[in-house]
């Protein structure tokens, strides 16, 4: 990489690091606001989905129309969202007692909008920047993100055990330093050109395509299963396998990103052959997720939890990095319209689990045998929700085992 471009990619990594804030925050403070504003579950649990229906019509905006936006100042403008975002979600409160939760939702907007173009933008920049090693410096910029999320969720919970909860608009302030320091780094810095198509009937050509079609659903079943399991481990650890809630924290989120960002850092340093990779860890991920919810062992079940974050962590970018391979010429539209499949498995992965889990506590067949098991009815419908997630990696592998098999087909022409 450029000496030139030598803050830029540290300006790229601290908006990475901006997201695993604002995508880690909310679930974290979920039972303070309960506590102390009265909010519902629903309308805690909307808030994920607000976020993540923005970043989808952000990604789907660019996929289209990236030709009719000047990238460079997008590219600026995403660290003083992201600022601006936590500055209106911490602030509303002290101004408007009684309206905390429309705060919470234009500051969730706000910086959701940001999260959605650092999707589209961020990774491009970094591949444009070093177009020889690309694959490898893609995968150190996302493994930065599953770095960031342990921080998150160890300083905040640390923060709000020592300082109290009722504080937390002081740790959401305190956590806009991070976009800050990326607003100057990018303020300071070159941002490389980046392709975009010209019109939009070319990113509806590129949509047609059979080879673009697989590489989008491989994004949106690693995208599910990745995000799936990192939202339901916590509560699949406490409920289903009688962990302590503390612990069933630490391991089902911390422990889960400590994986995730060791696999991606590991591929940055040592990895090749994508595709093998790819294929590896959708069959991987299969496993974890059938030893997670079939075993009553407590320890198999963590381990099973933990290891799938490292099965699961280059699903996302060695997604992005083949269909960037495959369609060069096709820049911004590419990385904009793989982040709106990877964002829509994100979302939809997650409302499975929850939908057949209510189903499924609410189902005589199952309350007897749960019986039959010796089991919580709350037990089993939680492991049945979570085996239901296992059709995600499932699919992935056979998707991924096409791929790789295209792959040594084209090595062979070639």
């Amino acid at each position: 990489m450029k000496k030139e471009y030598i803050r830029t990619k540290y300006a790229c990594y601290t908006a990475n690091l901006s997201m695993s804030v604002v995508g880690n925050l909310s679930p974290l403070l979920f039972l303070t606001f309960r506590s102390l504003y009265g909010i519902s579950f629903s309308m805690l649990g909307a808030l994920i989905l607000i976020n993540f229906c923005t970043q989808l019509g952000v990604d789907l905006l660019f996929s289209f129309y990236s030709h009719k936006f000047n990238i460079e100042k997008a590219v600026k403008l995403t660290p003083v969202l992201t600022s601006l975002g936590l500055l209106i979600y911490a602030v509303f409160p002290f101004f408007f007692p009684d309206a905390v939760y429309v705060g919470l939702v234009i500051g969730t907007v706000v910086f959701a909008a940001s999260g959605g173009l650092v999707e589209v933008l961020i990774s491009p920049v970094i591949a444009e920047m070093a177009p020889d090693d690309a694959d490898h410096e893609v995968s150190k910029l996302h493994s930065v993100y599953a770095w960031g999320v342990v921080g998150v969720v160890i300083l905040s919970t640390l923060f709000l055990l020592v300082f109290g909860k009722e504080n937390w608009q002081i740790l959401a302030l305190l956590w806009t330093i991070i976009p800050i320091v990326s607003c100057v780094l990018f303020f300071t810095s070159k941002v490389p050109n980046l392709k975009t198509p010209q019109h939009a009937s070319n990113v509806l050509s590129l949509i047609k395509g059979k080879d673009f079609l697989v590489c989008f659903f491989c994004i949106f079943l690693g995208g599910a299963s990745e995000c799936t399991m990192s939202q339901w481990s916590s509560s699949y650890l406490e409920q289903a396998l009688g962990i302590p809630k503390v612990w069933g924290d630490v391991f089902g989120v911390a422990l889960f990103a400590v994986m995730l960002g060791l696999g991606r850092s590991l591929y940055a340093k040592y990895g090749k052959n994508i595709y093998k990779v790819l294929m590896l860890s959708g069959i991987g991920a299969t496993l974890c997720y059938l030893a997670a919810t079939l075993s009553n062992v407590a320890l198999v079940g963590l381990i099973a939890c933990a290891m799938t974050g490292f099965c699961v962590a280059m699903l996302w970018p060695g997604s992005l990095l083949v269909a960037s391979e495959r369609f060069p010429a096709s820049g911004v539209a590419v990385f904009a319209l793989m982040a709106a499949g990877g964002d829509l498995g994100a979302s939809i992965g997650p409302q499975l689990v929850g939908a057949v889990t209510d189903f499924a506590l609410k189902n005589e067949w199952v309350t007897a045998l749960a019986a039959s098991m010796q089991m919580s009815v709350d037990q089993l419908g939680m492991k049945i929700g979570l085996l239901c997630a296992i059709i995600f990696p499932l699919l992935a592998s056979v998707l991924l085992i096409v791929l790789y098999r295209s792959s040594k087909k084209r090595t062979h022409s070639n």
